[in-house]
């Protein structure tokens, strides 16, 4: 006998900031939803590593209705506080979240509503909020499968402290935030820690005394949009290097320099045993030099505006990048990556045409242009630079549920059908003549 399918008007997926600011809002309308969620609410922050804390500070949580109230606004909390705070939060107005449900397919019943093939059994909903992240997959360079078998090869998201990892000199490849946190960290440790660099811009971490993020929340720097950006491409460029453990502190290559880091240019490629790195350090450096010009300038324009003195903001002192030669990885114990992520919807949203060619859902205020019914929250450049911050989640969950709220008086379901993986096949229609859903 076929298990009856469960039903839902609302399923959203992820309970991390993105999909319980979504629930507190359809809470507050009084819609009916379920909250999906594979692990434990805040999933993803419990899996970063063990001194994980905010880069931004902690006054930049403003979840709808769970806004960081404690004592330290300007501090930044770690990883285990950040973990807290959304766990309360969902506490505090009785988000309906389905702990331990991963969703591994989405697509159609034969009734045109969405059918969710979880680990808990199926479940259909009117709509759907895909609340995952668009940051989904890490990426690793195609070279990464010349490295030796032998080498320990892991991703940022497998690292948790430095005495984890065997002894000896560690890689670590992509110098965004986390690349620039983890070699400092392992460097502290005392290892010998050679950076793979790339183009990254950089903040200091304090403007005369005041956080920078916060002279940028003054200016239009957080409500750029995704046709202000030069190419959809920047959507996959790396933050600001900065750091905000131990109180908050600056993070680059000038810092990670003076550690004795062994900077290189863009990981070229691996022979014979050894890694090859390219001539362009130089040209990375003076990409993030210029991203910080920028911002001093749109801080400047801002203060002008607003008819106040502009803070002094020197240029930075110049950089040597010597020549290098590659390195030996028989002398190397770990290469970690922390290259970025790229998003992977279409590994189980069984609706190909809902993504771009980069995998982002082609979408506009959160709600899918090509499927009906189909939402997204905390999609990098949602709706703004922020969307996908735990700054700006809270004005996109309030738009979002208000165009879902707006839409329980005109039904309209999907039309396109899914294509569904090979380990996902089976007879939806089948499945929806089992429901025990019969409300209209």
């Amino acid at each position: 006998m076929a298990v009856p399918t469960d039903c839902v008007d609302v399923a959203v997926v992820g309970a991390g900031q993105a999909g319980l600011s979504v629930s507190h809002e359809l809470s507050r309308a009084g819609v009916e939803h379920a909250v999906l969620e594979r692990g434990r609410v805040g999933q993803a922050w419990r899996r970063r590593w063990d001194s994980f804390c905010l880069v931004i500070p902690n006054w930049t949580v403003q979840l709808p209705g769970g806004r960081y109230r404690g004592d330290d606004p300007d501090g930044f909390m770690p990883r285990d506080d950040i973990v807290g705070h959304l766990a309360g939060y969902a506490r505090s107005f009785h988000a309906p979240v389905r702990e331990g449900t991963d969703v591994f397919w989405l697509g159609l019943c034969g009734d045109g509503r969405f059918l969710l093939r979880t680990s808990t059994g199926d479940i259909r909903a009117r709509e759907v909020v895909i609340a995952s992240g668009a940051y989904q997959r890490p990426h690793r360079p195609a070279l990464s499968r010349e490295l030796p078998a032998s080498l320990l090869v892991i991703d940022a998201e497998d690292y948790t402290r430095p005495t984890a990892l065997p002894a000896g000199k560690v890689l670590v490849v992509g110098s965004g935030q986390t690349g620039c946190q983890l070699a400092e960290e392992l460097a502290e440790s005392g290892r010998d820690v050679y950076l793979a660099c790339g183009s990254a811009p950089w903040i200091p971490r304090r403007i005369e005394g005041r956080d920078t993020i916060a002279w940028l929340a003054e200016t239009s720097h957080f409500d750029v949009t995704l046709a202000d950006l030069p190419s959809p491409l920047a959507r996959l460029g790396a933050n600001p290097q900065a750091s905000g453990r131990d109180g908050g502190h600056d993070l680059n290559y000038r810092t990670l320099q003076a550690m004795r880091v062994n900077l290189r240019g863009r990981l070229a490629g691996v022979e014979d045993g050894k890694a090859y790195f390219a001539a362009d350090l130089a040209e990375s450096v003076a990409f993030g030099d210029a991203r910080y010009a920028d911002l001093c300038g749109l801080i400047a324009a801002s203060c002008v505006q607003h008819g106040l003195r502009a803070p002094e903001m020197p240029p930075p002192p110049r950089f040597r990048a010597g020549p290098v030669g590659p390195l030996d990885l028989r002398d190397v114990a770990a290469v970690v990556f922390t290259a970025g992520y790229r998003p992977d919807y279409q590994r189980w949203v069984g609706f190909p045409r809902a993504v771009d060619d980069l995998g982002f859902p082609i979408q506009k205020d959160g709600s899918s242009t090509v499927i009906a019914g189909l939402h997204f929250m905390g999609v990098p450049f949602q709706r703004k630079r922020k969307s996908a911050t735990l700054l700006g989640v809270a004005e996109d969950a309030a738009v979002l549920a208000e165009t879902i709220v707006a839409k329980r008086t005109k039904r309209t379901v999907p039309r396109q059908r899914p294509t569904e993986p090979e380990n996902a096949r089976g007879n939806a229609s089948l499945l929806a003549s089992h429901s025990t859903c019969s409300r209209e």
